[in-house]
Formats: structure tokens, C-alpha cells, sequence
């Protein structure tokens, strides 16, 4: 068996979560695929994929072959794509990832709009609010909110965000008055479950230190629809990213507090893997949603700008 096809059909049954699966987006039989899957696995000693007759999960070490498969395949692909030069057009399967609120809001449908531009592409959207290893997950393009820390990444910013002290003016009116970051330890805090007891604030004039403001949330939760919710209805003060509330803001359904507290916006970018551009699907992708995400974070940005 061709051990390069081999890993195709082992990616493809993870990425499409069963051998059936597979099967039918391959063209091929369950057992055509099982047989690819059985065929690596005696290559390399040991079981890549627990198997149930309904689905399938990774082993710890099929994680690991997964990636370096992922690796393998697109470094091909880009060798053949650099061969083909200008000749080949947009086609394939891309693989590009969002945080899970920006990525329903904005990312998806920019996304979908790109495949009824190009009818011979496909994509993979994986949705997560945890850092992504673009190489080891075998990512295309990735949207990455804050300051970027990897120089093995291509990026093309794409816009800013501020980070947002909010609450209903119905809990603003009931509440003693926020006039520095310190108040907010007598406040009732709506609490992100990945920071829960502190935010941080620039320094106060004449100091460089950050204000670190502790506090024990009223309410942790880990989803930002969850927080806002809870926000608009009078629940407490919450801390959530510009775009995240613009349109509550907007409506009038949230205040922003502390404005002449607030930290550096954060950048926003298009990542991708060196050499990932070369390849024209990749390329053709960046070009499309680069303006158009840029016109979505520019016209949230304005409903928080005008408050």
C-alpha cells in the first residue's frame, strides 16, 4: 500500500470523525479505509485510532502522527504548487481557524462567501478559544487577536480591539459610581473562567507599575454569550473585547466604564506558516477575507468609538 496515501486516508477519517465517514467523502469502502489505517499503524508499532462501531478517538500517539502527517502533506503539496507556479488555480482543501465568538460573527460567513467564490475549494473551520500550533494542526490560516509572539508566522493585520469594562445601565444606576479600577472590588464581577480574580489596568499617572485589581467574581462562566447575557440583564460589571459587546453597546444595553482606563487596543492579524501563501487556495483566501474582516472590525469598532 502507498504509505503517502495512506496518511491522506488517515487524515481525512480524523478530520471527518469516523471510517464511514471517510469512506464516503474518499470514494472508498469502510474497510478500504480501516485497511489504510491498519497498514500505518503496523508501520509504526502501535494503534493511532481507538475504534467504536459508531466513531473513532486518537490515541496519545495517533495525536502525535496525526500532526506530523498534516506536516508531511501540505510540505508536498507546497513543493508541487511551487512547481506549478501561476498555472494552478485556487482548489483543494483549506484549513483556517477563528476564536469561537469572532469566528461565528465574522470569520464563518466571510468563509462561505469564499466558497461560492471559488466552487473548487473546500474548507476545514476549526472553532477555539485556546492557542493553536498552525504547523502541528496543519492550519492554513489562523485569525489571532493580541500581540504576536511567533516571527515563523506571515501576518497581515487586519484591524485592532479594545478591552471593554462594561455593565447595564440598570446595574450602573443601582450601584455605587466606578471612578477608578480600585471600586471595582465592591462590585459584582461577571468573570471569564480562564481569568476569574483580577484584571489588569495601565499604570496610574506618575507610575509604571500595572494596577492589578483582585476580586472574587460573583459569577465565573467560560463563554462569552453567557457573560454578556448576564451583563445586559443587570447582573454585574463584565470585561470582554470591543467587538464582543459593540452591538449591546450600541443598543444602549451596555455602558462602557473606565474608558480613560482602558489598556492598548490589541492587533489583529491573518497568520499563516511560511510558504503557506505560495499555495493558491491560501493565497486566494488571504486576499478575499483580509479587507473584508478589516471592514467588519472597522464597523464594530465604531458603535463602542461613539460612547
Amino acid at each position: 500500500m502507498d504509505r503517502l496515501d495512506a496518511m491522506k486516508v488517515f487524515v481525512v477519517a480524523v478530520d471527518e470523525g469516523s471510517l464511514a465517514a471517510a469512506g464516503r467523502k474518499l470514494g472508498r469502502s469502510p474497510a478500504a479505509v480501516s485497511r489504510a489505517v491498519a497498514f500505518l499503524e503496523a508501520r509504526v508499532g502501535t494503534e493511532l485510532l481507538h475504534r467504536t462501531t459508531r466513531s473513532i478517538r486518537l490515541s496519545e500517539e495517533g495525536e502525535r502522527y496525526v500532526a506530523a502527517c498534516r506536516r508531511v502533506l501540505a510540505e508536498l503539496e507546497e513543493a508541487d504548487t511551487i512547481v506549478a507556479g501561476e498555472r494552478s488555480a485556487p482548489r483543494g482543501t483549506i484549513a483556517v481557524t477563528a476564536p469561537i465568538f469572532s469566528g461565528e460573527l465574522f470569520f464563518r460567513p466571510i468563509l462561505e462567501a469564499f466558497l461560492d467564490t471559488y466552487p473548487t475549494v473546500s474548507a476545514r473551520l476549526l472553532l477555539l478559544d485556546r492557542p493553536v500550533n498552525l504547523i502541528d494542526e496543519g492550519i492554513d490560516v489562523a485569525l489571532r487577536i493580541g500581540n504576536l509572539a511567533d516571527s515563523s508566522m506571515v501576518a497581515t493585520r487586519i484591524g485592532e480591539v479594545r478591552r471593554l469594562v462594561v455593565a447595564a445601565p440598570r446595574y450602573v444606576r443601582k450601584h455605587p459610581r466606578i471612578n477608578e479600577p480600585s471600586d471595582l472590588a465592591k462590585h459584582q464581577i461577571i468573570a471569564m473562567a480562564h481569568i476569574p480574580n483580577s484584571w489588569t489596568f495601565p499604570p496610574a499617572s506618575g507610575s509604571s507599575v500595572p494596577r492589578a485589581v483582585q476580586f472574587s467574581p460573583r459569577l465565573v462562566v467560560n463563554s462569552i454569550r453567557a457573560a454578556l447575557a448576564s451583563a445586559v440583564e443587570g447582573r454585574g460589571v463584565v470585561r470582554l473585547l470591543s467587538y464582543q459587546v459593540a452591538e449591546q453597546v450600541r443598543r444602549g444595553e451596555l455602558e462602557i466604564i473606565l474608558a480613560k482606563d482602558e489598556p492598548s487596543p490589541l492587533p489583529v492579524h491573518l497568520i499563516s506558516p511560511h510558504g503557506r501563501l505560495s499555495v493558491p487556495r491560501v493565497r486566494a483566501f488571504v486576499d478575499f477575507a483580509a479587507p473584508r474582516l478589516k471592514s467588519e472590525f472597522a464597523r464594530v469598532a465604531k458603535a463602542c468609538d461613539r460612547c
